[in-house]
């Protein structure tokens, strides 16, 4: 039961990049280039893993969040403080913006109300959630929300023409398609959430180290799964890409009813998604700027002000009318490029010796966790040089692949030597 309880838990986690985001990018990508981009959800899963059980086990460890961290010495880090809360801030705000949308859109595959009531009721149902500042309960509900997806999208998924050999074959062998690097950031960017990292490390659950990497492994697993099931049913979209054309693929091969479910989760995801975005901004301005005083407690008027001010934002881009699969997309793709900043600060935490103990990261972690950081560094210039090259009329620029590769090298081996003098201090 305790086992059972740790994965309902974690699957905050998995219910919280399982949103229109991940539908929407995963579909897309299915839907636009078949199954060559299922690598990147592979990667995305082991990354996903990796930093979050880092998260986890820096809570467990020190009682501790990354933003108290990195705020305790002789003085405050103000620059590191403002830039750790921005990045995560920025690609909460984006988030929120595709998650209201994507919400919208559910409901509007099975009603006819209104787009601006519909947007409202997203808004209001989100904010009265946050407002009891219950999410033991939030977690809960979203684990159950997590489950609805999954059901139908597994389900399709395995009722679809795909092979096993075909699919495994996609799910290890990197490729680049023409076309595919915003999708392919944006694969990784829905995953492995920037915001993610300090809604794990922020959240309480008064677990165990051997409880918490269970509940995670399995919760963050299961998701993956849902995602990757995702992009298999996009294989079966025909045409223009968009959300009634997903449908449409999911009716034709589990019924009308899985059609309709896939509405009502696409809502619910919506609406889930909605809620963690704002939670996690405000649980990361609590843990980068809270002082003894406790002036960022979940009831206080600072913490909510910052939740607030994320769901203020998605509502006015909710009710601008602007297309919503470009925007979901994105989003995405602005979090794939903010993740690196975000994991190299967790990174270089959570090796060090004085403040982890025996539970600093090990040998086999590290490599896992360079890697990580030196393609999605990769990723990151090769999306830039792309808008580069559009933006001057270059399109050489994207054939720069040795001088991305060198930078990136760069960054692992800066990194590496940042690891290596944080464990001898």
């Amino acid at each position: 039961m305790k086992n059972l309880r740790a994965i309902l838990f974690w699957s905050i986690i998995s219910a919280a990049f399982i949103g229109p985001g991940t539908v929407t990018t995963a579909a897309k990508a299915g839907a636009s280039f078949d199954l060559r981009l299922l690598w990147a959800l592979t990667f995305s899963i082991i990354g996903t893993v990796v930093l979050q059980e880092a998260a986890a086990r820096l809570s467990i460890v020190s009682g501790k969040n990354i933003g108290q961290i990195i705020s305790t010495g002789d003085h405050r880090k103000w620059g590191q403080l403002i830039l750790v809360f921005l990045t995560v801030a920025f690609g909460c705000a984006a988030y929120q913006a595709g998650n209201m949308l994507g919400a919208v859109a559910g409901l509007n595959l099975f009603s006819d109300w209104n787009h601006f009531l519909t947007t409202f009721l997203v808004f209001i149902i989100g904010f009265a959630l946050l407002w009891t500042s219950n999410f033991k309960l939030i977690a809960t509900v979203l684990g159950f929300v997590v489950a609805i997806m999954g059901f139908a999208f597994v389900y399709v998924a395995f009722k679809t023409d795909t092979s096993a050999s075909a699919f495994l074959f996609s799910a290890v062998r990197p490729s680049l398609p023409d076309g595919g690097n915003l999708l392919l950031i944006g694969l990784i960017g829905t995953t492995i959430v920037p915001y993610n990292l300090f809604l794990g490390n922020g959240i309480k659950h008064g677990q165990e180290m051997k409880q918490m990497r269970f509940g995670l492994i399995i919760a963050i697993i299961l998701g993956g799964i849902i995602s990757m099931s995702i992009m298999v049913v996009g294989t079966e979209v025909t045409g223009e890409f968009s959300f009634q054309s997903l449908s449409d693929a999911i009716s034709n091969r589990g019924g009308h009813f899985l059609g309709l479910l896939f509405g009502i989760g696409l809502a619910a995801a919506g609406l889930s998604s909605s809620i963690t975005s704002p939670l996690a901004a405000a649980i990361t301005a609590q843990s980068t700027f809270n002082d003894e005083k406790d002036l960022w407690n979940e009831k206080g008027y600072r913490f909510k002000s910052v939740w607030m001010i994320i769901m203020a934002i998605g509502l006015v881009i909710g009710l601008s009318g602007v297309k919503v699969i470009p925007v979901i997309i994105a989003a995405q793709a602005l979090n794939g490029l903010l993740l690196p900043v975000v994991a190299c600060y967790l990174i270089l935490i959570v090796n060090r010796a004085d403040l982890m103990g025996r539970f600093k990261n090990g040998l086999l972690l590290n490599i896992l966790s360079l890697m990580i950081i030196g393609v999605c560094i990769f990723l990151g210039l090769n999306n830039i040089f792309n808008a580069l090259s559009k933006i001057f009329s270059a399109p050489e620029w994207n054939n720069y692949i040795g001088l991305k590769m060198t930078l990136s090298i760069v960054g692992i081996v800066f990194m590496g030597w940042k690891i290596f003098i944080k464990r001898k201090e």
